[in-house]
């Protein structure tokens, strides 16, 4: 074989093995991920003890919340692959365009879940390790085998899978759960609903199709509208707990009271409105809504 061949041979050789790294990576669901590892740093950073805590396991227990939150995601890949197959959101997953086996996707998401909740529990702490646990089969069984394509409270029930980082956090530090966490929980788990129900306002026909019992497909838009509304003016007074309670200082009071305060006109808006632009950008501020607002802990904190 000619060195010309050969070259060529690695080269594609090379080629299919990144594009099947960035096919596993992709089952991880990495912008989920982000969200879920940044909102446990916060729980991490604001929890008592942290300076006694070594850098090294700071890092191995957010290494340890990234890579369960991803096989959580690739579980919940497995599982819907059929309806991912047909929604347009979705279909160019690994899954459905047969760039990863079903069965491989799984296996890859038990085993990455198992060795996460080990390395936490023996790095860290089992507390920790518990939560985390917990989280990861709230997730795969309670939302996405049960609740996902059966009630239109999915979302709001199996919401709370996504809420947990926080306390896994503040638990990697202190080896418990106090009340500070469990706001910071709270805030999550209230905020899911109306920035998920932003996303089927716009992604509707995508639901019919799949066969979702999402609220904008059982209820309809406007009932939705309303409900996001009501979520995000429930949601205004908890993000303002940890100021109260003395939690955090002015720059987190400050800055949840202007960030809350928006999200409410954000849903106002979309409540008076049908065109879907303005769902869209509801969805994408409550992204940078929680990220904001989990950074003022921070700031505040440090």
């Amino acid at each position: 074989m000619s060195n010309t061949a050969t070259a060529e041979l690695y080269e594609a050789n090379l080629t299919e093995r990144e594009s099947r790294v960035s096919d596993y990576f992709a089952l991880l669901k990495p912008r989920v991920m982000s969200l879920v590892v940044f909102s446990g740093f916060a729980g991490l950073w604001v929890a008592p003890g942290l300076a006694d805590i070594h850098p090294f396991l700071i890092i191995v227990s957010m290494l340890a919340l990234a890579v369960n939150a991803g096989a959580a995601g690739a579980i919940n890949m497995w599982y819907d692959r059929d309806i991912d197959a047909v929604m347009n959101r979705t279909r160019g997953r690994p899954i459905p365009m047969g760039r990863v086996d079903a069965d491989e996707a799984l296996s890859f998401g038990i085993v990455m879940s198992f060795f996460s909740v080990l390395v936490m529990g023996l790095c860290l702490n089992w507390v920790a390790a518990g939560i985390l646990a917990f989280a990861n089969l709230f997730y795969v069984v309670v939302y996405t085998m049960w609740l996902k394509r059966r009630t239109p409270q999915n979302i709001v029930i199996g919401g709370a899978a996504g809420a947990f980082p926080p306390m896994v956090g503040w638990a990697a530090v202190t080896g418990d759960v106090t009340l500070f966490p469990v706001i910071l929980f709270a805030i999550i788990f209230f905020w899911t609903p109306p920035h998920f129900w932003a996303l089927s306002l716009y992604a509707n026909s995508d639901y019919k199709r799949a066969k979702i019992p999402m609220m904008t497909v059982t209820a309809g838009a406007q009932s939705t509208k309303w409900q996001m509304l009501i979520y995000t003016l429930i949601l205004f007074p908890i993000t303002l707990m940890p100021y109260m309670l003395g939690f955090s200082g002015i720059v987190y009071g400050l800055s949840a009271a202007l960030l809350s305060g928006f999200f409410v006109v954000t849903a106002v808006r979309v409540l008076m409105s049908d065109d879907m632009k303005y769902a869209r950008l509801m969805f994408g501020y409550s992204v940078f809504y929680l990220f904001a607002l989990f950074l003022a802990v921070m700031i505040d904190a440090g």
